[in-house]
Protein backbone atom coordinates (compact mmCIF):
# COMPACT_ATOMS: atom_id res chain seq x y z
CA UNK A 1 0.00 0.00 0.00
CA UNK A 2 1.95 3.55 -1.21
CA UNK A 3 -0.22 5.96 0.37
CA UNK A 4 -2.55 5.52 3.68
CA UNK A 5 -4.38 8.06 5.57
CA UNK A 6 -5.16 7.67 9.60
CA UNK A 7 -8.03 9.02 11.32
CA UNK A 8 -6.88 9.57 14.84
CA UNK A 9 -3.58 9.35 13.72
CA UNK A 10 -2.62 10.65 17.06
CA UNK A 11 -3.60 7.13 19.71
CA UNK A 12 -1.07 5.43 21.07
CA UNK A 13 -0.32 2.93 18.57
CA UNK A 14 -1.85 4.64 15.63
CA UNK A 15 0.81 7.32 15.73
CA UNK A 16 3.40 4.09 15.76
CA UNK A 17 1.89 2.37 13.20
CA UNK A 18 2.04 5.46 11.03
CA UNK A 19 5.40 5.97 12.02
CA UNK A 20 6.25 2.66 10.54
CA UNK A 21 4.30 2.56 7.43
CA UNK A 22 6.17 5.50 6.61
CA UNK A 23 9.68 3.96 7.35
CA UNK A 24 8.98 1.21 4.93
CA UNK A 25 8.49 3.95 1.94
CA UNK A 26 4.84 4.40 2.73
CA UNK A 27 3.09 7.91 1.65
CA UNK A 28 1.02 8.70 5.15
CA UNK A 29 -1.44 11.28 6.20
CA UNK A 30 -3.41 11.94 9.03
CA UNK A 31 -6.26 13.41 10.95
CA UNK A 32 -7.11 14.31 14.55
CA UNK A 33 -9.53 16.57 16.60
CA UNK A 34 -6.09 16.62 19.57
CA UNK A 35 -3.10 15.21 19.54
CA UNK A 36 -0.91 15.18 22.73
CA UNK A 37 2.78 14.40 23.93
CA UNK A 38 4.35 11.88 23.34
CA UNK A 39 2.59 11.38 19.96
CA UNK A 40 2.22 15.08 18.83
CA UNK A 41 6.20 15.78 19.36
CA UNK A 42 6.83 12.45 17.70
CA UNK A 43 4.62 13.00 14.51
CA UNK A 44 6.15 16.76 14.70
CA UNK A 45 9.70 15.85 14.32
CA UNK A 46 8.78 12.82 11.32
CA UNK A 47 6.57 15.43 8.94
CA UNK A 48 3.46 13.79 9.77
CA UNK A 49 1.51 16.23 12.42
CA UNK A 50 -1.68 17.70 10.80
CA UNK A 51 -1.41 21.34 10.10
CA UNK A 52 -4.20 21.81 11.64
CA UNK A 53 -6.94 19.91 14.63
CA UNK A 54 -10.08 18.20 13.55
CA UNK A 55 -11.61 16.46 10.62
CA UNK A 56 -11.10 17.20 6.75
CA UNK A 57 -13.64 15.17 4.10
CA UNK A 58 -10.93 17.04 1.35
CA UNK A 59 -8.17 14.69 2.59
CA UNK A 60 -10.03 11.47 0.98
CA UNK A 61 -8.81 11.34 -2.26
CA UNK A 62 -9.19 8.75 -4.73
CA UNK A 63 -5.36 7.71 -4.51
CA UNK A 64 -5.46 6.65 -1.39
CA UNK A 65 -4.53 3.13 -1.18
CA UNK A 66 -5.95 1.98 2.46
CA UNK A 67 -8.20 4.28 5.69
CA UNK A 68 -6.54 3.45 9.39
CA UNK A 69 -9.43 4.32 11.40
CA UNK A 70 -8.88 4.57 14.95
CA UNK A 71 -11.15 3.78 17.52
CA UNK A 72 -11.10 7.59 18.96
CA UNK A 73 -13.11 8.23 15.80
CA UNK A 74 -17.13 7.81 15.94
CA UNK A 75 -19.58 6.04 13.17
CA UNK A 76 -20.04 9.95 11.71
CA UNK A 77 -16.96 11.00 11.64
CA UNK A 78 -17.09 13.58 7.92
CA UNK A 79 -13.62 11.39 7.16
CA UNK A 80 -15.04 7.99 7.59
CA UNK A 81 -17.94 8.81 5.86
CA UNK A 82 -16.05 10.22 2.99
CA UNK A 83 -14.07 7.21 2.81
CA UNK A 84 -17.34 4.99 2.65
CA UNK A 85 -19.06 7.36 -0.27
CA UNK A 86 -15.79 6.69 -2.26
CA UNK A 87 -15.67 2.71 -1.44
CA UNK A 88 -11.67 3.00 0.00
CA UNK A 89 -10.61 0.21 1.68
CA UNK A 90 -10.67 0.72 5.71
CA UNK A 91 -9.21 -0.75 8.53
CA UNK A 92 -9.11 -0.84 12.00
CA UNK A 93 -5.73 -1.13 13.12
CA UNK A 94 -5.84 -4.75 14.24
CA UNK A 95 -7.78 -5.28 10.45
CA UNK A 96 -4.53 -3.36 9.23
CA UNK A 97 -1.64 -5.26 10.88
CA UNK A 98 -3.38 -8.76 9.78
CA UNK A 99 -2.67 -7.61 6.15
CA UNK A 100 0.30 -6.38 6.72
CA UNK A 101 1.56 -9.88 8.89
CA UNK A 102 -0.92 -12.01 7.39
CA UNK A 103 2.26 -14.12 5.93
CA UNK A 104 3.94 -14.39 9.11
CA UNK A 105 4.10 -16.64 12.26
CA UNK A 106 2.14 -14.41 14.03
CA UNK A 107 2.29 -14.94 18.12
CA UNK A 108 -0.48 -12.85 20.08
CA UNK A 109 -0.40 -12.33 23.69
CA UNK A 110 -3.75 -12.30 24.99
CA UNK A 111 -5.51 -11.47 28.74
CA UNK A 112 -6.69 -9.06 31.17
CA UNK A 113 -2.92 -8.68 33.01
CA UNK A 114 0.70 -8.58 32.03
CA UNK A 115 0.31 -8.42 28.43
CA UNK A 116 2.76 -5.74 27.70
CA UNK A 117 5.25 -7.37 30.36
CA UNK A 118 4.95 -10.78 28.80
CA UNK A 119 5.41 -9.39 25.09
CA UNK A 120 8.28 -7.08 25.90
CA UNK A 121 9.95 -10.22 27.60
CA UNK A 122 10.11 -12.08 24.56
CA UNK A 123 10.99 -9.45 22.11
CA UNK A 124 14.11 -8.36 24.68
CA UNK A 125 15.03 -11.87 24.49
CA UNK A 126 14.46 -12.51 20.64
CA UNK A 127 16.85 -9.81 19.93
CA UNK A 128 19.81 -11.27 22.32
CA UNK A 129 18.86 -13.98 20.56
CA UNK A 130 19.34 -12.77 16.89
CA UNK A 131 16.27 -13.74 15.70
CA UNK A 132 14.40 -11.28 13.24
CA UNK A 133 10.73 -10.25 14.06
CA UNK A 134 8.28 -7.72 13.47
CA UNK A 135 6.46 -6.20 16.36
CA UNK A 136 3.50 -4.63 18.43
CA UNK A 137 3.41 -3.74 21.87
CA UNK A 138 1.85 -0.92 24.02
CA UNK A 139 4.88 0.75 25.93
CA UNK A 140 8.15 2.02 25.25
CA UNK A 141 11.00 -0.77 25.58
CA UNK A 142 14.53 -0.06 26.30
CA UNK A 143 16.52 -1.48 23.15
CA UNK A 144 13.85 -0.59 20.61
CA UNK A 145 13.34 2.37 19.22
CA UNK A 146 9.67 2.36 18.34
CA UNK A 147 6.68 0.25 19.38
CA UNK A 148 5.66 -0.37 15.81
CA UNK A 149 7.65 -2.47 13.67
CA UNK A 150 6.88 -3.66 9.95
CA UNK A 151 9.77 -5.49 7.76
CA UNK A 152 10.34 -8.53 6.04
CA UNK A 153 10.87 -10.40 9.35
CA UNK A 154 9.66 -13.88 9.43
CA UNK A 155 7.64 -13.05 12.74
CA UNK A 156 5.69 -10.81 14.37
CA UNK A 157 4.99 -10.39 18.07
CA UNK A 158 1.89 -8.92 18.99
CA UNK A 159 0.17 -7.73 22.41
CA UNK A 160 -3.57 -8.59 21.87
CA UNK A 161 -5.94 -6.78 23.99
CA UNK A 162 -9.64 -7.22 23.92
CA UNK A 163 -10.75 -3.40 23.83
CA UNK A 164 -12.87 -3.42 20.54
CA UNK A 165 -11.06 -2.28 17.01
CA UNK A 166 -12.95 0.46 16.09
CA UNK A 167 -16.38 2.44 15.59
CA UNK A 168 -17.06 0.13 12.47
CA UNK A 169 -15.70 -3.05 13.99
CA UNK A 170 -16.75 -3.31 17.73
CA UNK A 171 -15.19 -6.55 18.63
CA UNK A 172 -11.96 -7.07 20.41
CA UNK A 173 -9.05 -6.66 18.83
CA UNK A 174 -7.85 -9.71 19.19
CA UNK A 175 -10.25 -11.37 16.84
CA UNK A 176 -8.27 -9.83 14.28
CA UNK A 177 -4.63 -11.36 14.37
CA UNK A 178 -5.06 -15.21 14.09
CA UNK A 179 -2.29 -16.15 15.05
CA UNK A 180 -0.48 -19.31 15.15
CA UNK A 181 0.98 -18.92 18.44
CA UNK A 182 -0.78 -16.92 21.50
CA UNK A 183 -0.87 -16.95 25.19
CA UNK A 184 -3.41 -16.26 28.05
CA UNK A 185 -2.09 -14.61 30.92
CA UNK A 186 -5.27 -14.46 33.02
CA UNK A 187 -9.02 -13.21 33.11
CA UNK A 188 -9.94 -10.76 35.38
CA UNK A 189 -12.58 -8.03 34.80
CA UNK A 190 -12.27 -5.05 32.83
CA UNK A 191 -13.89 -2.25 30.34
CA UNK A 192 -16.77 -2.22 32.22
CA UNK A 193 -18.07 0.24 29.79
CA UNK A 194 -17.80 -2.08 26.54
CA UNK A 195 -18.49 -5.11 28.88
CA UNK A 196 -21.14 -4.58 31.42
CA UNK A 197 -20.64 -8.16 33.18
CA UNK A 198 -18.08 -10.10 34.22
CA UNK A 199 -19.51 -13.42 31.80
CA UNK A 200 -19.93 -11.29 28.90
CA UNK A 201 -16.78 -10.48 29.34
CA UNK A 202 -15.32 -14.21 30.24
CA UNK A 203 -17.34 -14.91 27.21
CA UNK A 204 -14.60 -12.90 24.32
CA UNK A 205 -11.79 -15.06 25.59
CA UNK A 206 -14.24 -18.46 24.93
CA UNK A 207 -14.64 -16.77 21.73
CA UNK A 208 -11.27 -16.19 21.11
CA UNK A 209 -9.75 -19.74 22.10
CA UNK A 210 -12.63 -20.93 19.31
CA UNK A 211 -11.39 -18.99 16.06
CA UNK A 212 -8.34 -20.21 16.47
CA UNK A 213 -6.99 -22.61 14.03
CA UNK A 214 -6.85 -26.45 14.75
CA UNK A 215 -3.10 -27.33 16.33
CA UNK A 216 -2.29 -23.56 17.18
CA UNK A 217 -0.17 -23.33 20.51
CA UNK A 218 -1.66 -22.02 23.05
CA UNK A 219 0.41 -21.37 25.87
CA UNK A 220 -1.42 -20.44 29.05
CA UNK A 221 -1.42 -19.59 33.23
CA UNK A 222 -2.45 -22.82 34.66
CA UNK A 223 -2.31 -20.42 38.12
CA UNK A 224 -5.45 -18.91 37.41
CA UNK A 225 -8.74 -20.91 37.03
CA UNK A 226 -10.69 -19.29 34.91
CA UNK A 227 -8.10 -19.18 32.21
CA UNK A 228 -8.11 -23.10 33.11
CA UNK A 229 -12.43 -23.12 32.82
CA UNK A 230 -12.27 -21.29 29.04
CA UNK A 231 -9.07 -23.83 28.29
CA UNK A 232 -11.19 -26.46 29.24
CA UNK A 233 -14.26 -25.57 27.80
CA UNK A 234 -12.80 -24.33 24.53
CA UNK A 235 -9.28 -25.62 23.84
CA UNK A 236 -9.40 -28.91 22.67
CA UNK A 237 -8.53 -28.30 19.27
CA UNK A 238 -5.17 -26.74 20.47
CA UNK A 239 -1.79 -27.62 21.14
CA UNK A 240 -1.97 -26.06 24.89
CA UNK A 241 1.55 -26.17 26.89
CA UNK A 242 0.49 -24.76 30.69
CA UNK A 243 3.05 -22.72 32.59
CA UNK A 244 3.38 -22.07 36.70
CA UNK A 245 5.00 -19.99 39.29
CA UNK A 246 9.17 -20.62 39.55
CA UNK A 247 10.63 -20.92 42.72
CA UNK A 248 12.80 -17.66 43.35
CA UNK A 249 13.81 -15.91 46.73
CA UNK A 250 14.89 -12.53 47.05
CA UNK A 251 18.08 -11.01 48.27
CA UNK A 252 18.52 -7.70 49.42
CA UNK A 253 15.54 -6.12 47.04
CA UNK A 254 16.38 -8.50 44.03
CA UNK A 255 14.83 -11.40 42.84
CA UNK A 256 16.76 -14.85 41.63
CA UNK A 257 15.20 -17.25 39.67
CA UNK A 258 15.79 -20.97 41.11
CA UNK A 259 16.08 -23.54 38.63
CA UNK A 260 15.92 -27.20 39.12
CA UNK A 261 18.93 -27.88 38.97
CA UNK A 262 20.44 -25.76 41.70
CA UNK A 263 21.21 -22.45 40.45
CA UNK A 264 19.80 -19.14 40.54
CA UNK A 265 19.49 -16.44 37.66
CA UNK A 266 19.73 -12.68 39.34
CA UNK A 267 16.81 -10.76 37.70
CA UNK A 268 16.42 -6.73 37.10
CA UNK A 269 12.56 -6.97 37.69
CA UNK A 270 10.49 -8.50 40.49
CA UNK A 271 7.44 -9.51 41.96
CA UNK A 272 5.72 -12.76 42.18
CA UNK A 273 3.50 -11.45 38.96
CA UNK A 274 6.69 -10.69 36.66
CA UNK A 275 8.24 -14.16 37.60
CA UNK A 276 5.22 -15.92 36.80
CA UNK A 277 4.83 -13.58 33.33
CA UNK A 278 8.80 -14.75 32.85
CA UNK A 279 7.59 -18.49 32.65
CA UNK A 280 5.09 -17.30 30.47
CA UNK A 281 6.98 -15.54 27.85
CA UNK A 282 9.73 -18.47 27.98
CA UNK A 283 7.54 -21.20 26.49
CA UNK A 284 6.56 -18.64 23.80
CA UNK A 285 10.26 -17.92 23.27
CA UNK A 286 10.35 -21.93 23.12
CA UNK A 287 7.68 -22.09 20.10
CA UNK A 288 10.11 -20.01 18.19
CA UNK A 289 13.09 -21.90 18.65
CA UNK A 290 14.64 -20.57 21.96
CA UNK A 291 16.07 -23.00 23.94
CA UNK A 292 16.27 -22.53 28.28
CA UNK A 293 19.94 -21.72 28.33
CA UNK A 294 19.66 -18.37 25.78
CA UNK A 295 16.35 -17.91 27.49
CA UNK A 296 17.76 -17.81 30.75
CA UNK A 297 20.62 -15.74 29.24
CA UNK A 298 18.82 -13.38 27.91
CA UNK A 299 16.28 -12.95 30.45
CA UNK A 300 18.55 -11.82 32.85
CA UNK A 301 18.95 -7.80 32.16
CA UNK A 302 15.51 -7.39 31.45
CA UNK A 303 14.54 -4.46 33.32
CA UNK A 304 10.56 -4.19 32.51
CA UNK A 305 8.53 -1.59 29.96
CA UNK A 306 7.78 1.67 30.41
CA UNK A 307 5.34 2.25 33.74
CA UNK A 308 5.56 -1.13 34.42
CA UNK A 309 7.09 -1.35 38.60
CA UNK A 310 9.70 1.28 36.41
CA UNK A 311 11.78 3.34 38.88
CA UNK A 312 10.75 6.80 39.26
CA UNK A 313 13.78 8.22 41.57
CA UNK A 314 15.70 7.01 45.03
CA UNK A 315 16.92 8.90 47.43
CA UNK A 316 18.42 8.35 50.90
CA UNK A 317 14.67 7.88 52.43
CA UNK A 318 12.63 7.04 49.45
CA UNK A 319 12.33 4.28 46.60
CA UNK A 320 9.99 5.44 44.31
CA UNK A 321 8.54 3.24 41.52
CA UNK A 322 5.19 3.98 39.13
CA UNK A 323 3.22 1.43 37.41
CA UNK A 324 0.22 1.34 34.64
CA UNK A 325 -1.74 -0.74 36.89
CA UNK A 326 -5.54 0.18 36.96
CA UNK A 327 -7.76 -2.65 37.26
CA UNK A 328 -8.11 -4.37 40.47
CA UNK A 329 -6.01 -7.65 39.76
CA UNK A 330 -3.04 -5.49 38.59
CA UNK A 331 -3.62 -2.97 41.65
CA UNK A 332 -3.20 -5.70 43.97
CA UNK A 333 -0.22 -8.08 42.15
CA UNK A 334 1.57 -4.55 41.86
CA UNK A 335 1.18 -3.79 45.58
CA UNK A 336 2.16 -7.33 46.54
CA UNK A 337 5.34 -7.49 44.74
CA UNK A 338 6.33 -4.46 46.03
CA UNK A 339 5.22 -5.83 49.38
CA UNK A 340 7.25 -8.89 49.27
CA UNK A 341 10.12 -6.90 47.58
CA UNK A 342 10.62 -4.44 50.16
CA UNK A 343 9.24 -6.12 53.53
CA UNK A 344 11.56 -3.46 55.40
CA UNK A 345 10.03 -0.37 53.70
CA UNK A 346 6.94 1.35 54.75
CA UNK A 347 4.42 1.00 51.57
CA UNK A 348 3.11 4.24 50.99
CA UNK A 349 0.74 3.49 47.85
CA UNK A 350 -1.11 5.76 45.65
CA UNK A 351 -3.98 4.90 42.95
CA UNK A 352 -5.02 7.38 40.45
CA UNK A 353 -8.76 6.48 39.01
CA UNK A 354 -8.38 7.00 35.82
CA UNK A 355 -9.81 4.96 33.43
CA UNK A 356 -13.60 4.37 32.76
CA UNK A 357 -13.88 1.39 34.92
CA UNK A 358 -12.26 2.95 37.60
CA UNK A 359 -14.90 5.92 37.71
CA UNK A 360 -17.50 3.56 37.79
CA UNK A 361 -19.63 3.87 40.89
CA UNK A 362 -21.03 0.61 40.40
CA UNK A 363 -17.82 -1.21 39.01
CA UNK A 364 -15.69 0.52 42.87
CA UNK A 365 -16.83 -2.56 44.63
CA UNK A 366 -13.91 -4.67 42.41
CA UNK A 367 -11.36 -2.55 44.22
CA UNK A 368 -12.09 -4.31 47.95
CA UNK A 369 -8.97 -4.99 49.28
CA UNK A 370 -6.76 -4.65 46.68
CA UNK A 371 -4.63 -2.63 48.66
CA UNK A 372 -4.52 -4.53 51.77
CA UNK A 373 -0.41 -5.24 51.46
CA UNK A 374 0.05 -1.01 51.69
CA UNK A 375 0.94 0.56 54.99
CA UNK A 376 -0.76 3.88 53.74
CA UNK A 377 -3.22 3.96 51.21
CA UNK A 378 -4.47 7.27 48.99
CA UNK A 379 -6.73 6.98 46.11
CA UNK A 380 -7.12 10.12 43.53
CA UNK A 381 -9.65 11.23 40.92
CA UNK A 382 -9.92 14.63 39.52
CA UNK A 383 -13.13 15.82 38.52
CA UNK A 384 -11.73 16.85 34.62
CA UNK A 385 -11.67 12.77 33.85
CA UNK A 386 -15.05 11.88 34.79
CA UNK A 387 -15.93 14.95 32.62
CA UNK A 388 -13.85 13.28 29.92
CA UNK A 389 -15.56 10.09 30.35
CA UNK A 390 -18.86 11.63 30.64
CA UNK A 391 -19.77 10.25 33.97
CA UNK A 392 -21.41 11.69 36.87
CA UNK A 393 -19.93 13.07 39.81
CA UNK A 394 -18.19 10.81 42.31
CA UNK A 395 -18.71 11.67 45.95
CA UNK A 396 -15.11 10.35 48.31
CA UNK A 397 -17.67 8.56 50.24
CA UNK A 398 -18.39 6.50 47.87
CA UNK A 399 -14.88 5.72 46.94
CA UNK A 400 -14.03 4.82 50.23
CA UNK A 401 -16.52 2.22 50.58
CA UNK A 402 -15.57 0.97 47.17
CA UNK A 403 -12.35 -0.22 48.49
CA UNK A 404 -13.40 -1.42 51.63
CA UNK A 405 -10.40 0.15 53.90
CA UNK A 406 -10.79 2.14 56.91
CA UNK A 407 -7.98 4.52 56.83
CA UNK A 408 -8.24 4.87 53.18
CA UNK A 409 -7.58 8.85 52.16
CA UNK A 410 -9.29 9.82 49.53
CA UNK A 411 -8.75 13.22 47.33
CA UNK A 412 -10.05 14.89 44.43
CA UNK A 413 -7.49 17.66 44.57
CA UNK A 414 -3.86 16.88 43.45
CA UNK A 415 -2.10 19.56 45.78
CA UNK A 416 -3.57 17.94 48.74
CA UNK A 417 -2.57 14.58 47.75
CA UNK A 418 0.94 15.69 47.32
CA UNK A 419 1.27 17.72 50.56
CA UNK A 420 -0.01 14.20 52.38
CA UNK A 421 1.96 12.31 50.79
CA UNK A 422 5.03 14.36 52.06
CA UNK A 423 3.79 14.35 55.49
CA UNK A 424 3.97 10.42 55.72
CA UNK A 425 7.39 10.26 54.20
CA UNK A 426 8.93 13.18 56.27
CA UNK A 427 7.42 12.04 59.12
CA UNK A 428 7.93 8.52 58.72
CA UNK A 429 10.53 6.60 61.38
CA UNK A 430 11.60 4.00 58.70
CA UNK A 431 12.49 4.00 55.07
CA UNK A 432 9.50 4.49 52.49
CA UNK A 433 8.39 2.59 49.66
CA UNK A 434 6.36 4.89 47.62
CA UNK A 435 4.16 3.11 44.45
CA UNK A 436 2.53 5.34 42.27
CA UNK A 437 -0.31 3.79 40.31
CA UNK A 438 -2.31 5.30 37.25
CA UNK A 439 -2.89 4.71 33.38
CA UNK A 440 -2.57 8.52 33.72
CA UNK A 441 0.05 10.96 35.17
CA UNK A 442 -2.04 12.50 38.51
CA UNK A 443 -2.11 15.44 36.73
CA UNK A 444 1.98 15.50 35.88
CA UNK A 445 2.39 15.78 39.34
CA UNK A 446 6.55 15.77 40.29
CA UNK A 447 6.72 13.61 43.08
CA UNK A 448 10.32 13.89 43.15
CA UNK A 449 9.80 16.57 45.24
CA UNK A 450 8.38 14.17 48.46
CA UNK A 451 11.63 12.82 48.44
CA UNK A 452 13.66 15.76 49.22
Amino acid sequence: MKRVHFIAIGGAIMHQLALALQRSGAVVSGSDDAIHDPAKTVLQEAGLLPENFGWFPEKITPDIDAVVLGMHAKGDNPELLRAQEMGLPIYSFPEFIYQAAKDKTRVAIAGSHGKTTITSMVMHVLRKAGKAFDYLVGARLEGFDHSVQLSDAPVMILEGDEYPASALEKRPKIFFYHPQITLLSGIAWDHINVFPTYENYFSQFETYLKMLAPGATLVYNAEDQEVIRAVENYGEHLRCIPYFMPDYRYEDGQAFLEKKDGTAIPLSVFGSHNLLNLMGAKEICAALGVDDASFYNAIADFSGAAKRLEKAFETEKVVAFRDFAHAPSKLKATLDAVREAYPNRKLIALFELHTYSSLNKDFLAQYADSMAAADAALVYFSAHALELKRLAPLQKEVVHEGFGRADLEVFDEVAALQARVKTLVETSNEPVCLLLMSSGTFEGTDWSVVGR
